[in-house]
């Protein structure tokens, strides 16, 4: 590590020791949120969030639905701050996300689902904060102090945290030992090298990032990551669905970034990708089925979900080196702020 790091790149590296410490420290109370969770069998789960939380949040749809078998749906936390509408959630489990745990918007809908009957789990960073005092469990991400604007560690500990409270929900030992080895394969994912895409962009502020199931919300982080430290109007798209209309576009040399897991929609992210480079695209895509678009190095976990998951931790430390690369600042990007308290 050099003197002159950013904190995002500081925060980046130490994603892998962050999630060791989340799944250490606060075994108990996800053990606590799954067996409750065991118990109730919600008919559906609510999820709470905004922003790089709300990326986590879709990511853990993914894995609830596709673990668990029960529907996962986002509230939009206006629903109660602005609007004073409650929602009847009986028979139900809320989870609320939030690095800071201040949002009033978040901590309202929280309250709201609680007192409506849901069984709420909030997830954040900070012990004792307004959105942790409102759930009947509480985790504790335990991801230490984040700097830089741009959430990098507190996101992946967001996801680590709903993914151990799924393990432990629906007693997969799959995912469970996929857990146990997740803090290594972040650490190599953090030192992949993508810097080949920095040569593409070049002249490009507009770009395509694709995923399906759990990557698409990592394409959706990746999306908000190249507007948050680059500038770049970079859009997430289904692979499936950015053939309805969003590839008319997509003429000579406009960048796309395929983020692929190894999991059942590998091959089809790769056959998306390939048809978006024969039309002229600069198209990237982490997976070896591709034989048009260029390959990107991945990390493989042993498990389609945590596959996902590794993707952004490699893609965190390409971004925080392309804005660098554009000379920006990515601990400071213009007119943001670390906390957003929104109503």
């Amino acid at each position: 590590m050099t003197a002159n790091a950013t904190y995002m790149r500081m925060e980046i590296d130490e994603i892998p020791d962050a999630a060791q410490r989340l799944l250490d420290g606060s075994a108990a109370s996800l053990a606590e949120a799954g067996q409750r969770l065991r118990t109730l069998q919600p008919v559906m789960v609510a999820t709470i969030a905004r922003g790089s939380s709300d990326h986590a949040a879709a990511f853990l749809k993914y894995a609830i639905e596709l673990t668990a078998g029960v529907p996962v749906a986002s509230i939009g936390p206006s629903i109660m701050s602005i609007y004073g509408r409650e929602l009847r959630l009986d028979g139900c489990a809320a989870i609320s996300i939030s690095q800071s745990g201040k949002s009033p918007d978040i901590v309202a809908m929280a309250q709201s689902a609680r007192r409506n009957g849901a069984l709420s789990i909030a997830l954040t960073n900070t012990a004792g904060s307004p959105l942790a005092e409102s759930a009947d469990i509480s985790i504790d991400l335990a991801a230490g102090k984040e700097q830089s604007v741009a959430a990098t560690k507190s996101f992946v500990s967001s996801v680590v945290a709903g993914l151990a409270i799924l393990s432990h929900w629906t007693e997969d030992d799959g995912l469970k030992v996929a857990l146990g080895k997740l803090p290594e394969a972040l650490g190599r994912a953090v030192t992949v090298d993508w810097t080949p895409v920095i040569a593409a962009l070049k002249g490009h502020d507009s770009l395509y990032v694709l995923g399906r199931g759990p990557a698409l919300a990592i394409a959706q982080e990746a999306a908000l990551k190249f507007k948050e430290t680059c500038g770049i109007h970079a859009e997430a798209y289904s692979a499936a669905e950015v053939l309805h209309g969003p590839a008319r576009i997509v003429e000579a040399g406009f960048p796309v970034l395929a983020l692929a897991a190894r999991d059942a929609s590998e091959a089809g992210v790769a056959e998306i990708a390939d048809r978006l480079a024969r039309q002229g695209a600069t198209a990237f895509a982490t997976t070896d089925r591709v034989t048009v678009a260029q390959r990107m190095p991945f990390v493989e976990t042993g498990h389609g979900i945590t596959d996902a998951l590794v993707l952004i931790a490699s893609f965190y430390g390409f971004v925080e080196m392309l804005s660098r690369h554009r000379g920006f600042d990515p601990d400071r990007p213009p007119h943001l702020k670390k906390v957003t308290e929104t109503v």
